[in-house]
């Protein structure tokens, strides 16, 4: 199954197209976002099996008003292992920590979280079922998350919490929470996001 997406975001925009199946997920996507300046991020994603993170690749782009054009660079690779790899690099100079980061604290993740996009909240409800749950503990389900902050692709882990709440139609509605911050995502029958408040709304074709 092929879907391409549109979301609104409340300072910007994310077209994805993904291809799903079998276990599988592969998506590329472009965004532009303008805090805290304005940037232009393309990604590539592709999965193992059971929606489980092979590789994200991500570059984020801009121009400074006082500095001039800058670049930033960012693979993540998971190894089957469990390992991760961290690539990065960076060019221009803009008021933003380095990208990357260290990929021995991510080591039990399996799935990456790239910020402000919705797509990546897609892999985990596939995989354990959330998206069909009964209310209660056993549809609650808590992950270590490889996440990337944008637009300068520094790389940390996320302790995120998934829990079923209901269905509402072909739609499932499921709150997310991690330290600090809750949310109730609305994602539609093939698992995509159709609303998540703070991040993004789907365009309706």
């Amino acid at each position: 199954m092929r879907r391409s997406l549109v979301w609104v975001k409340p300072e910007g925009a994310e077209l994805a197209e993904a291809e799903l199946g079998q276990g599988r997920m592969a998506a590329t996507g472009t965004a532009v976002g303008g805090d805290p300046l304005p940037y232009r991020l393309e990604y590539e994603l592709t999965t193992g099996d059971r929606y489980v993170t092979a590789r994200l690749a991500v570059r984020a782009t801009g121009v400074d008003a006082r500095t001039g054009p800058w670049r930033r660079w960012l693979e993540l690779v998971n190894r089957p292992e469990g390992e991760w790899k961290v690539t990065a690099r960076a060019e221009g100079h803009v008021p933003m920590p380095p990208p990357g980061g260290d990929a021995t604290v991510l080591r039990g993740a399996l799935d990456c979280d790239l910020g402000l996009s919705p797509l990546t909240n897609t892999m985990p409800v596939l995989r354990d079922g959330l998206l069909d749950g009964v209310p209660g503990p056993a549809a609650s389900v808590e992950y270590l998350m490889a996440w990337v902050s944008v637009p300068d692709l520094v790389v940390t882990p996320s302790r995120q919490r998934y829990t079923f709440l209901r269905r509402d139609g072909d739609r499932s509605v499921v709150r997310f929470s991690s330290p600090g911050f809750t949310e109730e995502i609305v994602f539609d029958r093939d698992g995509l996001v159709v609303d998540y408040p703070s991040i993004g709304r789907a365009v309706r074709p």
